[in-house]
């Protein structure tokens, strides 16, 4: 997969991704390869899309981001954490009793941290449910969610998906991770997933298709105005789990490995920040 990206950027994404690694190493905690393939994404909206102010995080109009994959809950901390949302020292403490920043986000865990995921199909009907409070309300925010590709085995996902095109929810979009593996197997081997994006759009959806690790494609895509048509937005982001660590990606077994010290060394190496 070929990545053409705002080089600023990348460094950022580098950075995090040698902190998650770091993260999961001192909690023991698994999930590290889909914390991995979401990080380009997370950064592509934390940093040039959502309209958000780190100082107000309970700004009734900011624009809402939720994880809906909540696994990959080390992914959305660094980046919280970087932007300013809570003091980076909480990252030290991630997944430790009576920690603020759990396994998988908890209710009200931080600031920055719209819902509680991990239960994978919830995030798109919350996301939806805010979404049309908005409209009701008259209020300018967009509202953004994070689905990992296994997560599209739930109904409630499309229930959902369906009741969005329905009201013309333009203001809604839903980027997918899809890094083509789930917890047992590969996800077409689970579930006949292919061709999402034709499955998206025959569900109404202004749907479309790029490399999930090209922050330049991500955040001119995510920046695009609303459907002219209100349909709601769907990004099939084509993704490598264990993205930026070469002996990490596109293997399974980092959906539960934890890193030992010397494999830390070598993704710090491989990520250019030795």
């Amino acid at each position: 997969m070929t990545t053409v990206t705002d080089p600023e950027l990348a460094r950022v994404a580098a950075l995090l991704r040698l902190r998650v690694v770091e993260m999961s190493h001192r909690a023991g905690t698994p999930h590290l390869g889909s914390a991995l393939s979401c990080m380009d994404i997370l950064v592509a909206l934390y940093w040039r899309i959502l309209r958000i102010d780190a100082t107000q995080p309970h700004d009734p109009h900011r624009d809402r981001f939720i994880l809906s994959k909540g696994h990959a809950a080390s992914a959305l901390y660094a980046v919280l954490a970087e932007r300013g949302f809570f003091p980076k020292t909480w990252i030290d403490k991630f997944a430790t009793h009576g920690a603020q920043l759990a396994e998988q986000p908890a209710p009200h865990c931080a600031p920055g941290v719209e819902l509680a995921t991990g239960s994978l199909g919830h995030g798109l009907p919350v996301g939806l449910g805010l979404a049309l409070a908005a409209r009701i309300r008259r209020q300018p925010q967009r509202v953004f969610v994070c689905l990992s590709d296994g997560e599209c085995n739930e109904g409630t996902v499309w229930e959902a998906a369906l009741l969005a095109a329905a009201q013309k929810l333009g203001s809604l979009t839903v980027i997918i991770d899809y890094n083509k593996w789930q917890a047992t197997g590969r996800s077409e081997e689970v579930m006949a997933l292919p061709p999402l994006r034709d499955k998206w759009a025959a569900f109404g959806w202004a749907a479309t298709e790029l490399d999930g690790h090209d922050i330049t494609a991500l955040v001119a895509e995510l920046g695009r105005d609303p459907d002219s048509g209100g349909r709601p937005r769907a990004i099939i982001a084509h993704t490598v789990k264990g993205k930026g660590v070469s002996f990490m990606e596109d293997d399974n077994n980092w959906h539960y490995r934890i890193p030992t010290p010397d494999e830390v060394a070598a993704a710090r190496r491989e990520l250019g920040l030795s």
